[in-house]
């Protein structure tokens, strides 16, 4: 793109969808934390089969507002990808990250119908809740990639190494944080279904042999996420060291991944209240973000990191 100021103007319009996919996001797990999945009954598009709700209960008004919020997602990103085939050139980075950002959305909402109509909502137990969760997770991070780096790149016009340390470096540091976001689903799933009124409760649940498998699975999170948290520290930390341009970038990923550790602790001391799992959830979208910027940074000449001062 020749014109710095519109690619500006467009970079803002894709961090503001980015903003509103994370509120997005967030009243999803909202819905789930709330058991407000069913709010609209075994019906999608519709909502207990009518356009519009009359007389809703709580929970309908809960779950029918996430759908109204996804449809205008559905025209903030038909937006996005439309402005960049307009402003962008062919084979420029930003109609490939917007069109992957569009492929995404249309996924994710299709496995959110699939979790209404499969009723993998709600209090439903079965094991196949686990399955859908975790794609409906692993699709969700993949669409908030894509729109993170199309708003960062539409401000930048620097290659993308094809191969090396940090290529795989970035690859294994981007694949743990999925893996702890399943884990974190699951977790999350099992206080919803199986709240407990105090740590030592929940814990006595975790070892019982005859609890459900979303809470004896809820103990294998915390060892996760140390192991996650020691692999993202080392990767922040030598980013650093060999890239000074990007120390910025590193200590942001420390400093959230620090907060994040912080809340999951307070987390399990407070049993998992719907309000603490907010912002649990907040900050790890926050910290994947952050993670995707640092990765692709690390794929980025070095002059070119240097001429942007990040």
């Amino acid at each position: 793109m020749h014109n710095p100021s519109s690619a500006r103007r467009f970079a803002r319009y894709a961090w503001s969808v980015l903003a509103f996919n994370v509120a997005v996001v967030l009243w999803g797990a909202f819905v789930r934390a709330t058991g407000a999945g069913a709010g609209c009954g075994k019906h999608w598009p519709l909502c207990n089969g009518e356009m519009l709700p009359r007389s809703p209960s709580l929970n309908t008004i809960i779950e029918f507002t996430h759908r109204v919020t996804s449809g205008i997602d559905l025209v903030l990103v038909a937006l996005l990808v439309f402005w960049a085939f307009r402003a962008f050139p062919r084979r420029h980075a930003v109609r490939q990250g917007a069109a992957l950002s569009a492929v995404f959305l249309i996924s994710e909402a299709l496995l959110g119908a699939a979790l209404v109509l499969l009723e993998h909502v709600a209090k439903n137990q079965s094991s196949a809740r686990a399955y859908s969760l975790s794609a409906h997770l692993l699709n969700t991070l993949t669409l908030l990639a894509c729109l993170t780096l199309t708003a960062w790149w539409a401000t930048r016009a620097a290659p993308v190494r094809v191969g090396g340390r940090a290529v795989w470096m970035a690859a294994c540091s981007l694949g743990v944080v999925m893996i702890l976001g399943v884990s974190g689903a699951i977790a999350a799933l099992g206080d919803t279904l199986f709240p407990s009124r105090s740590l030592a409760e929940g814990l006595a649940r975790d070892f019982d042999p005859a609890a459900s498998v979303f809470v004896r699975l809820r103990i294998l999170h915390p060892m996760i996420a140390a192991l996650a948290g020691g692999w993202l520290a080392f990767y922040a930390v030598t980013t650093a060291a060999r890239r000074p341009a990007l120390r910025v970038r590193a200590w942001m990923v420390l400093a959230i991944l620090a907060g994040q550790i912080a809340v999951g602790v307070a987390n399990l001391l407070l049993s998992a209240p719907v309000w603490m799992q907010m912002v649990h959830l907040l900050l790890a979208d926050a910290l994947w973000i952050s993670l995707v910027l640092l990765c692709a940074g690390t794929l980025e000449p070095d002059g070119v990191l240097a001429d942007k001062s990040m």
